[in-house]
């Protein structure tokens, strides 16, 4: 009858090993889970508190890190992003001087840059032609 436990009785160890050796079929290595005694399963414990404590500051030192590189990469692909739009577009978005022309008989709005290309273009408003008419009046009574 095999029982839970066996050689309990010998206190020493290389008694215990030479009973159980003495009275084997055969010796073989297993793998097994083996329980913790209670000193070492509190040592166990402590050192994983320890572990947690230290993977906690390591990871607050990584989260800082990949915050930096994370708003540093974040501009130069905000850049790239900008560079490939133009490219596709093969012009880029500005904001500069430019200069407003109305054209009465076509009733339209135009703009040229410094470089004297044209920019932009619409219908007028009424009031940019109002102004006009305001001004040829001025311009022929003189």
């Amino acid at each position: 009858m095999l029982e839970k436990t066996i050689g309990k009785e010998y206190l020493n160890d290389a008694q215990r090993e030479s009973f159980l050796k003495d009275n084997c079929d055969k010796v073989e290595h297993k793998s097994y889970m083996k329980p913790y005694k209670p000193e070492t399963l509190q040592k166990q414990k402590d050192d994983l508190a320890d572990l947690s404590i230290e993977i906690e500051k390591v990871e607050d030192e990584k989260s800082e890190t990949v915050k930096i590189y994370g708003d540093r990469l974040k501009e130069l692909k905000k850049s790239r992003r900008e560079m490939l739009k133009n490219i596709r577009q093969k012009a880029e978005y500005v904001n500069e001087l430019c200069y407003k022309f109305i054209d009465l008989d076509e009733r339209k709005a135009a703009w040229y840059n410094s470089e004297g290309d044209l920019v932009d273009m619409r219908q007028a408003v009424a009031d940019e032609l109002q102004g006009d008419l305001f001004r040829m009046k001025n311009g022929t009574e003189e």
